[in-house]
């Protein structure tokens, strides 16, 4: 290969990497939320369905902030080794103070969460006052890992 040829290689090269630079899209990175009230998360993750975004889950994701799992595409969230998803039945507080479980609200979430998600928590006995986590290698059994690089570009999105 003469040299021509080889400096015609290097910027066809440079190319193909600043046209994937120019459509890289913004990723939204999630890790120690520990969840809040339902309708805040539908609220917040509303926005992010036709965005583009990719949502980094890079540590905790628990209660309602596992929203996210129905509310963007499957193919737009990415899990790191430290995400890790925790499940369980939704509460509000009854008459003397305590939580009491919503079966209501606790149905209404289980069907927000994808086909995959909702077998995974049904053979764990379903959603309970008790926290169920899915995380390591079998979430990655459900999403694809996220990509190093991305945290450079990444910001975070608040539980607040």
């Amino acid at each position: 290969m003469g040299p021509a040829m080889k400096i015609v290689r290097g910027i066809f090269a440079a190319i193909l990497l600043l046209s994937g630079v120019a459509t890289s899209q913004a990723v939204v990175r999630i890790a120690e939320d520990r969840g809040g009230r339902i309708g805040t998360y539908v609220d917040k993750y509303q926005g992010l369905k036709s965005s583009g975004e990719t949502v980094m889950i890079d540590g905790l994701c628990a209660s309602a902030c596992t929203i996210v799992l129905g509310a963007v595409p499957h193919d737009k969230i990415c899990v790191t080794a430290r995400a890790n998803l925790g499940f369980h039945a939704a509460w509000d507080f009854g008459s003397s103070g305590r939580p009491v479980t919503n079966l209501e609200a606790t149905q209404m979430l289980y069907e927000m969460y994808p086909t995959s998600i909702r077998s995974w928590i049904a053979k764990r006995g379903g959603l309970k006052t008790q926290m169920i986590f899915l995380r390591g290698r079998e979430l990655m059994s459900f999403y694809r890992p996220c990509f190093m690089d991305a945290q450079a570009s990444a910001h975070s999105l608040g539980s607040r």
